[in-house]
């Protein structure tokens, strides 16, 4: 949930993918927001002019789109053409605030015994629809039922696209924001709730958001991109320099990426505890201190650059996995998961740093389900990539302890400030790189100082993390961090001890295949959890080939260079892998090719789906 985080205004250019683009596609694109609304105005007057009504255009889009930019210039040339125009924009049919409070309120409910800075949430189970007050709503239908000829109407704004509006629509024209701009903007004020004509206080729209706005919005679209109703895409991430395409190319885009492996790219996000590994591996500025999370692949949160012609050009990762599912994670992942990305992926920096993380543990499917209406269980797992000194990753409680005495200590602990042994309490294992922790909900843990952990999560559009105890700590801000005992108390399974840990999530490697240099291990796998992990050691210029039994795997290059990941009929589908990236390998490869181009061995993390792991969704269900 990023929205607790700070999200860096920075692009990370070189997670640039190079699908194999008809030149038709490249040529249908039209950049800049004076030509777009040039080019949107030319076919609304000539279906204007040709029709027996008038035409209706709505401009819908993700939290943040600057609507009026694009609008303003259709409207302008629209006018130059002797086109008559009529603007509407759905503040005008919105539920008034306060019954958009009511509406929303189980989802953002007010309890700061459990909740002590309210953070969480229950995702909304509504859609767009809602928002619009109903006999608003039915006289702007029958306006735009009864466009005058020859005349344009335009509605704009979130919800525009809504199916109170499908009958009477003509032209959709969708503006997409990526998750990351959308968040820098709230963080200006550039950003408000749906409804809202200001902003409210940042943790309070962002929470709003999360729970409700989002959820709406990014239901709709996959609404309208799997029925094919967009009618032009745009990518919006520039106010003022939109990519304008056809909803039939933005489709065919990205189903070229979808043939072919790929990277998104990522989001950096500043942290109390943050480190410098990353920071020096991939050249990031200097100005931004404690660089903590680095999103390589959180799906709802990172986009997808696709290099087109001389240009560039930005989808959300939500975007592309909502329109192309099955060709990306498989059919038997749509079935148990929908149309979602069902695993995370990010790197935890407390190299150099000056402290842990904290000791947490995430709630378990029974509590997700329960208290914040999410799919199932928030699980991790901790992938060690590079250690310093004395390095240690914290899980489970130490035998012979009592853990009550733990949740007491550090009750007390906030009351007084002073410190918890908490080493006494909590068990860890010695870090060192290739190590694999599988932490199942309810397990207590932290990510020790003096590493790089590549970080994997489980589906869960939020982010549960029940802080029990944080060294006293204050954040950026000067306020105390967030404590979740209440919660963690109700989330601890107590009696994860070490033994039990040594037992079932922090297992050795079990060998899993070799070939002419090459070889391969199980670890990471546990009944509890619905992917595992592998870890492929290639000698240099050694290939591998590998099978995605109709799914995806994920690749990361946690040791060595550079790898080059292809399909086998396909070669020319590739791409060419670095030092930490992290890239997909989409379920349409059936089989794959790993080729160490580097000089030296290198190390290949990889992530998958495991056997089984439909019967455990449903199991939790």
């Amino acid at each position: 949930m990023s929205f607790m985080f700070k999200p860096l205004d920075y692009d990370d250019q070189t997670a640039i993918n190079r699908p194999q683009l008809d030149e038709s596609l490249v040529d249908d694109l039209t950049f800049g927001t004076v030509a777009s609304g040039k080019r949107i105005a030319a076919d609304l007057a000539a279906r204007a002019a040709s029709g027996e009504r008038g035409v209706t255009a709505a401009f819908d889009g993700y939290a943040s789109a600057s609507f009026s930019d694009l609008v303003g210039a259709v409207a302008q040339e629209l006018l130059q053409l002797g086109v008559p125009v009529i603007q509407h924009s759905m503040s005008e049919v919105y539920k008034p605030v306060e019954e958009l409070d009511q509406m929303v309120a189980d989802s953002l409910p007010q309890d700061f015994e459990l909740d002590p800075v309210l953070l969480f949430g229950r995702l909304y189970e509504g859609d767009i629809a809602d928002f619009i007050d109903p006999v608003r709503g039915t006289q702007l239908t029958e306006s735009m039922a009864n466009v005058p000829q020859g005349t344009v109407l335009l509605l704009s704004g979130l919800g525009s696209m809504a199916t109170t509006f499908d009958e009477v629509t003509d032209v959709r024209i969708y503006l997409d924001v990526t998750p990351k701009n959308a968040a820098v903007r709230a963080r200006e004020g550039r950003l408000v709730n749906i409804g809202d004509t200001s902003p409210r206080p940042f943790k309070e729209l962002m929470r709003r958001n999360y729970y409700v706005d989002f959820e709406v919005i990014v239901k709709n679209r996959k609404r309208l991109l799997r029925q094919g109703f967009i009618d032009y895409y745009v990518s919006a991430n520039q106010p003022r320099d939109f990519v304008l395409m056809t909803g039939e190319t933005a489709l065919a885009m990205l189903d070229s990426l979808a043939n072919q492996p790929f990277r998104t790219k990522p989001v950096y996000l500043e942290g109390i505890w943050g480190g410098e590994y990353m920071r020096k591996a991939r050249k990031l500025p200097e100005g931004p201190k404690n660089i903590a999370w680095i999103f390589d692949l959180i799906p709802m949160e990172v986009s997808v650059l696709i290099e087109a012609g001389e240009h560039l050009v930005e989808f959300p990762f939500s975007t592309f996995v909502q329109a192309k599912a099955e060709r990306i994670v498989g059919e038997e992942s749509v079935k148990t998961f929908g149309t979602y990305f069902p695993i995370r992926f990010n790197y935890d920096d407390t190299y150099h740093s000056n402290g842990n993380m904290s000791v947490q543990c995430h709630p378990d499917g029974e509590l997700c389900r329960s208290m914040y209406g999410e799919h199932g269980s928030q699980d991790e797992a901790y992938y060690v990539v590079a250690t310093a000194h004395r390095a240690k990753t914290f899980i489970g409680f130490n035998e012979g302890i009592d853990p009550h005495e733990f949740i007491e200590a550090a009750r007390s602990s906030q009351e007084t400030g002073e410190d918890v042994d908490y080493e006494h309490y909590v068990n860890h294992i010695d870090s060192v790189p290739g190590r694999q922790v599988m932490i199942p909900g309810g397990t207590i843990h932290a990510s020790g100082r003096g590493q790089l952990i590549l970080e994997l999560g489980s589906l869960t559009m939020g982010s549960y993390t029940y802080k029990m105890y944080d060294y006293n700590r204050i954040d950026a801000d000067g306020a105390p961090r967030p404590i979740h005992l209440a919660m963690g108390e109700k989330a601890l399974k107590f009696e994860r001890d070490t033994s039990w840990v040594n037992e079932n999530v922090a297992i050795e490697p079990i060998p899993d295949g070799s070939g002419e240099g090459w070889e391969q291990f199980i670890v990471g796998k546990t009944d509890l959890m619905y992917y595992m992990t592998k870890n492929l050691f290639m000698d240099a210029g050694a290939t591998a080939e590998f099978s995605n039994n109709g799914q995806f795997t994920v690749l990361t290059l946690v040791d060595g260079e550079n790898i080059r990941v292809y399909s086998k009929s396909h070669p020319e589908f590739y791409y060419d892998q670095r030092y930490l990236d992290v890239v997909v390998v989409p379920a349409s490869i059936d089989d794959y090719v790993i080729e160490n181009t580097g000089y030296q061995p290198c190390v290949v993390h990889k992530t998958m789906l495991r056997e089984g792991y439909q019967e455990l969704m449903q199991a939790e269900r």
